[in-house]
């Protein structure tokens, strides 16, 4: 089974007002805006049952739909940038559907996310890129705000191993409501 991860989507008009966001850094590659997405929890490469069990215990997910909005740009990377990225405004409600599949996965025999969930949109994935250029960027661009938009749903993508930014494929969809 190829490489999964939960998601929310980002809308196509929020999508086209990120993608005014490219250019301006070199070494930069910068992710289509179709395959923009918030991760909830990367899965990772597993095996076809293990991916029937994920997909069937998702369904069991029951939560209410949600508004979410991004709210600055930030990186990754400190001093040796590595991404460029829209943050999320948390709320309660991405927060609680995050801990929740993060719960199923380990149930489900899966090692534990390392990291703490930091809600974002990748735009872009930096190779070569000075802490200062980015830091100029940012400074230029980092006010950014997305209009509220409505999260009716999260899916499980699937993804082959390449150097970031997709394609995706949407594996399956799990509505909230």
């Amino acid at each position: 089974m190829p490489r999964l991860f939960t998601a929310i989507e980002i809308p196509p008009d929020v999508g086209l007002a990120l993608s005014f966001l490219r250019g301006g850094l070199t070494g930069a590659r910068w992710i289509d805006p179709e395959n923009y997405h918030v991760t909830l929890r990367f899965v990772g490469d597993v095996d076809d049952a293990t991916g029937r069990d994920i997909m069937d215990m998702l369904g069991a997910v029951r939560r209410p739909a949600f508004d979410l909005m991004l709210q600055g740009l930030d990186q990754f990377g400190g001093r040796k940038p590595r991404s460029v990225f829209a943050a999320v405004k948390v709320n309660a409600a991405i927060m609680e559907l995050q801990a929740e599949q993060e719960r199923i996965m380990q149930r489900l025999g899966l090692v534990a996310e390392g990291r703490n969930f930091r809600p974002h949109v990748t735009l872009a994935r930096l190779r070569d890129a000075s802490s200062r250029q980015v830091a100029d960027y940012l400074a230029l661009r980092g006010p950014y705000r997305s209009t509220v938009f409505h999260v009716p749903r999260f899916v499980l993508f699937s993804s082959r191993d390449s150097v970031g930014g997709g394609p995706y494929l949407v594996e399956a969809v799990y509505p909230l409501g």
